[in-house]
């Protein structure tokens, strides 16, 4: 038996957390500055992302058990915090090692950050508006994707040193800590069933829930990709300099947060089913464009419709998934954020890719993501 009571006047803290889940989006623009800092080739560039989203492989399914355990909104604290002592250590001590120590610290606090918001908004907002308010957590989320690139870029430029953003991100985590803490929220709590290892993993027996967290893997390495490869795309294919190629990211996250606007909105109205087959079609289109059209703007264009398309595709799977089963949102969880390992494996065979082929090759990967991504939303039990 599950027990729900909606906590509308604690939505707005709520939601601010996905500003500190944002944070680890820094890891895009970071490689392209670390990759240059340190001299590092391609494929070593690319193994930087995996510091930071191999742990969502190893802690979520952990960290949704513990939610039922000790609660939601405390290990989110947890997590907040773990991610905002990983923003210290590079303004602190900035070497190679002090960077790998960072990005291990951010991907676990980001994992326990992840995995808690979700269920914690889920308890926050009524059942048919969950999509919709994940939609717009998300774009909340893409906002300080979007505003990274531009910070790290003007703390480069007005003070010589890129670095400063994660000192704004560190203030910016403590505060939300602090609001978090001081509001009081009534959770979804289980009163009949205990969570554990056996019954989370139990989950992927469903097919339609294993599906579903393929899913989550394959559009999480996609995205990461994207990320993590528009400034080598721009730079190695499109002779741009450092700086122009990582604001180039910025197209990306403002086509993200420009979507997730939309489908905060749309998703009020538009069946589930029929907008995830309408982002997965406009991500492939878009990068038909970066692969198949020659020309800068084409590129751009390219990755903004890309943008766009993959905006909304992870809440849309993970509310299809939490509507079929509510009463094991927290295990649900679980298995969702550890799908986001896909961001560790996806962009170190996309730089393998690279050094070996060629950039532009290396994005046939994202062909392959997105044509899986096009046949689940077409798959009937998804609706």
């Amino acid at each position: 038996m599950i027990t729900k009571s909606k906590n509308q006047s604690s939505l707005a803290p709520t939601l601010m957390v996905y500003i500190v889940m944002g944070f680890v989006d820094i890891i895009g623009v970071s490689t392209g500055y670390v990759k240059n800092d340190f001299e590092l080739d391609d494929k070593m560039a690319q193994l930087l992302p995996s510091l930071v989203f191999f742990w969502f492989f190893i802690f979520s399914v952990p960290a949704g058990i513990l939610l039922e355990r000790f609660g939601k909104k405390k290990i989110l604290n947890i997590g907040m915090l773990v991610s905002g002592l990983s923003m210290i250590i590079p303004i602190l001590i900035y070497s190679l090692e002090s960077v790998i120590c960072a990005f291990v610290l951010l991907g676990i606090g980001n994992t326990v950050v992840q995995v808690a918001a979700n269920p914690l908004l889920y308890d926050v907002v009524s059942k048919d508006k969950f999509s919709s308010f994940m939609s717009l957590s998300q774009f909340i989320k893409a906002t300080c994707s979007l505003l990274g690139p531009i910070i790290a870029v003007f703390m480069s430029v007005q003070f010589g040193n890129w670095k400063l953003v994660f000192l704004v991100y560190a203030f910016i985590t403590i505060i939300n800590i602090l609001w978090l803490s001081l509001t009081p929220i009534k959770e979804t709590k289980s009163v009949d069933r205990v969570a554990t290892f056996s019954s989370s993993f139990s989950l992927l027996k469903k097919r339609n829930i294993l599906l579903l967290v393929i899913g989550i893997f394959v559009v999480v390495g996609a995205e990461v990709g994207m990320k993590t490869n528009i400034a080598n795309l721009l730079q190695g294919v499109h002779n741009l300099s450092l700086d122009n190629a990582s604001l180039a990211i910025s197209i990306f996250f403002s086509a993200q947060m420009f979507g997730r606007f939309v489908g905060a909105i749309s998703l009020r109205f538009v069946v589930v089913k029929y907008f995830f087959r309408i982002s997965t079609t406009l991500s492939l289109i878009g990068l038909f464009m970066v692969l198949f059209i020659p020309g800068i703007w084409p590129a751009r264009i390219g990755i903004f419709v890309i943008g766009i398309g993959t905006s909304n595709i992870f809440p849309l799977i993970f509310s299809i998934a939490a509507h079929k089963l509510p009463a094991r949102v927290n295990e649900i969880s679980g298995l969702m954020i550890m799908a986001i390992v896909g961001g560790a494996i996806i962009p170190p065979f996309m730089g393998l890719i690279s050094s070996t082929i060629g950039i532009l090759q290396s994005f046939y990967v994202l062909l392959i993501a997105f044509g899986y991504l096009l046949t689940l939303s077409f798959y009937s039990k998804t609706s």
